[in-house]
This record gives structure tokens, C-alpha cells and sequence, in this order.
């Protein structure tokens, strides 16, 4: 249900950043190449700090995308979208927000100039003010008349209708969340920003949540951009994930081609739960303590003959089995947990690293057995050079 203030309109261009000496004026129109959101080359550093939080960072988002930046605590992914939102200024680089230039090291258009939405991890709604009100306060610079007519559709949208006389306190956390956002679209922005939404809700809420704010995401049109550390997050609601190393963005694609595909060990390990474990490579396998098993190669990733690499173990992609007295490669189940349809075992290496493996329910294996450790069914280790 895309909102009718939404539509095209001759008037819904960003406003012109102010001239300043050596300011670029001219900037592309809306397109592919542009994106609703573009950020080339950026730099951001914080006063006092000895090295930048993003640097050389570029991301292009397409007219209705959901995009999700991923990385741990540090990386530099909340700069991002503060980049974009305005809130930090930049060194180096452009940023475009629904094709104007807002940000160089000589323009800053501010927050309330570039028609993005906000959706923040602790709601921010005000709570002396009821439901209705606090969508309308994003309309204040609308004809009253207008702002009636838009809380309505928009608190639909999240489904929200009804509460419209209700106070803050009197929602739960993932209204609440619904709220910012109804507040965030009733603008019509050019952009959604999210900012670790589901972080203050618990996991079943966090799981509805985002299923909802990906339906409203859809019907909207919106183009969204989501930052986050929980990769089922990302998995679970992105067209595209971008994932963060030290500072810029190390590996970028659609959620399959990422989790399948990661291009080096610690997008490997940002993406998916895993293990990585030292091995050789010889003629298209690797020989690792936890067994010999066949493998591929990811992005530019190479390996020759006798070359030192690290395996990368999913516990999706490994079976277990009753070994023999006289295999060798062997490990210990040290635990079993039931998880209904399918059971998770750790098992310990005689190194005493320990690998997850995930099997059938049905098929039990006792705690304290020898095990031996093969790939599922025709999967392959995906091996990294050390």
C-alpha cells in the first residue's frame, strides 16, 4: 500500500546545499547509477581520534531497496548511517541522498534537510504526547488538514490503527517500535534509516518484528537501509548485505551469495556460525585434523598443492558417524542438544578444538562416542589462505 503522498511530484527533489568556496552545485539526477543513496569514496573521522571510523567507504542503493550494513561492534557501520543521515560530516568522498549531493568535505546539507527517516534502537517517541501525536510531529511543516489525513493510512501500514489516543507507556516494546516507524514514513521520505531496531526487544519479538517491517518495507516502496550486528537480522530482511571490515565494506551481495560465498575468513565468520581449522590443500581436498575433505575456493581466493589453509567448518555442512577402533581423525561427542527436528553436537578434537555439527533427531548419537567427521551429502570446505 504505497502511500498517495509518495507519487511522483515536480517538487520532490532534495533542496540545493548552500554555496560554499569550492562547493559542487551541480548534481546528477535520481537514476541507477546514482542510486537513492550513493556514498563514494567517504571518510568520516571523529576530533581526536588517530584513525578514521569509515574510510574509503562506497555503497550504491537502488529506488526501493533494502539493504543492510553488517558488522561487530566497532566497525564503523553506525558512522555509516550517521554519514547519511547527516549527523556526521565527512573528510573525503560524496555522499548523495535521492540524487542531490549532501555531503563532501566542503557541503553538509543538515539532518532536517534531506528528507530521510529515522528509526532509532530506543524508539525516541515522546512520551507526553499520544500515538497520533507523535506521528504528526514529523508533519509540522504541513497544512494541518494534510497531517490529519496522513496518520491514519500510515499507522495502518504498521498496524497500529486504534491506537491512535493511546499514551507511550501504555504500548509494549515492538508497538512502540511500530510507532517510530509509522513517524519515520508519514514524510515521505526519500530513504528509511534503521538503527539496530529489534536490539531493546526480546528474540520472539525481535523474529515478528522484522517480519513486519519488511512487509511494510515492501508495501511502502521505501528504500531502506538497516545497520546491525545480528546476522539473522540481515539474513532474514535484506535484498542485498553489506558486510563490514576495518572501516569499509569487505564483501557486499545478495544474503545466498554472501552466506554461500563469503570471500574471506572473517566475512565467514560474520555471516554464519562456524569454525575455522588449520589444514593442507592437496589436489582439491584439505587434510585437517578433523578429516580429509573436498573443497572450493571463493571470490579470488586460490590454493596450491601443500599450501597452509584455514577450513571453514558449518555445522550444517558436516555429518558425524560411529568410528572404528583403528580410524584415525577421530573426535568425542562432549554434547548433545535436542532442538526438535534436528539435534547440535559438540564435538572435541584431540587438539581440543571443538566443531558444532548438526543431524537428524532421530539418528542419535550417545554422548562420550568416538566420532568421525565428514561433509554432508556433496558439500565442500570452503578454504581461505593463511
Amino acid at each position: 500500500m504505497r502511500m498517495p503522498w509518495n507519487r511522483k511530484r515536480s517538487d520532490d527533489s532534495l533542496p540545493r546545499a548552500e554555496n560554499r568556496p569550492g562547493a559542487q552545485t551541480e548534481s546528477p539526477q535520481l537514476s541507477e547509477e546514482t542510486g537513492v543513496i550513493h556514498l563514494q569514496g567517504v571518510e568520516c573521522r571523529y576530533p581526536g581520534a588517530e584513525s578514521p571510523a569509515i574510510k574509503d567507504f562506497n555503497l550504491l542503493i537502488h529506488p526501493g531497496e533494502f539493504v543492510s550494513i553488517l558488522g561487530r561492534s566497532g566497525a564503523g557501520k553506525t558512522t555509516a548511517l550517521r554519514v547519511v543521515a547527516g549527523f556526521e560530516q565527512v573528510s573525503a568522498g560524496y555522499v548523495r541522498v535521492g540524487g542531490q549531493l549532501v555531503g563532501s568535505s566542503c557541503v553538509h546539507l543538515p539532518p532536517d534537510k534531506r528528507r530521510v527517516g529515522l528509526v532509532f534502537q530506543d524508539y525516541a517517541l515522546f512520551p507526553h504526547l499520544t500515538v497520533a501525536k507523535n506521528v504528526e510531529f514529523g508533519l509540522k511543516d504541513l497544512p494541518e488538514s494534510e497531517r490529519a489525513s496522513r496518520i491514519a493510512p500510515v499507522l495502518k501500514m504498521v498496524g497500529m490503527s486504534g491506537y491512535e489516543s493511546r499514551y507511550v507507556h501504555e504500548l509494549s516494546g515492538g508497538q512502540q517500535q511500530r510507532v517510530a516507524i509509522a513517524r519515520a514514513l508519514a514524510p515521505g521520505p526519500v530513504a528509511l534509516l534503521l538503527d539496530e531496531p529489534f536490539s531493546n526487544l526480546d528474540r520472539q519479538l525481535r523474529a515478528a518484528l522484522r517480519r513486519d517491517i519488511k512487509r511494510i518495507v515492501h508495501e511502502s516502496g521505501a528504500t531502506t537501509l538497516l545497520v546491525t550486528h545480528d546476522r539473522e537480522e540481515a539474513l532474514a530482511t535484506s535484498d542485498r548485505i553489506a558486510v563490514m571490515g576495518e572501516n569499509c565494506i569487505e564483501q557486499i551481495g545478495t544474503p545466498e551469495d554472501v552466506y554461500q560465498n563469503p570471500i574471506s575468513a572473517a566475512v565467514a565468520t560474520l555471516i554464519g556460525s562456524c569454525e575455522l581449522i588449520p589444514g593442507v590443500f592437496r589436489g582439491g581436498v584439505v587434510v585437517t585434523e578433523a578429516g580429509v575433505f573436498p573443497t572450493r575456493v571463493t571470490g579470488e581466493n586460490t590454493a596450491s598443492d601443500g599450501q597452509q589453509v584455514l577450513a571453514l567448518m558449518r555445522a550444517s555442512e558436516l555429518e558425524i558417524e560411529p568410528a572404528r577402533d583403528d580410524q584415525y581423525r577421530t573426535a568425542t561427542v562432549e554434547l548433545r542438544e535436542f532442538e526438535g527436528e534436528f539435534s547440535e553436537y559438540s564435538i572435541r578434537l584431540n587438539s581440543g578444538t571443538a566443531l558444532r555439527v548438526r543431524r537428524r533427531a532421530s539418528d542419535d548419537i550417545e554422548v562420550g562416542s568416538r566420532v568421525r567427521t565428514k561433509t554432508r551429502g556433496d558439500s565442500k570446505v570452503i578454504v581461505y589462505q593463511v
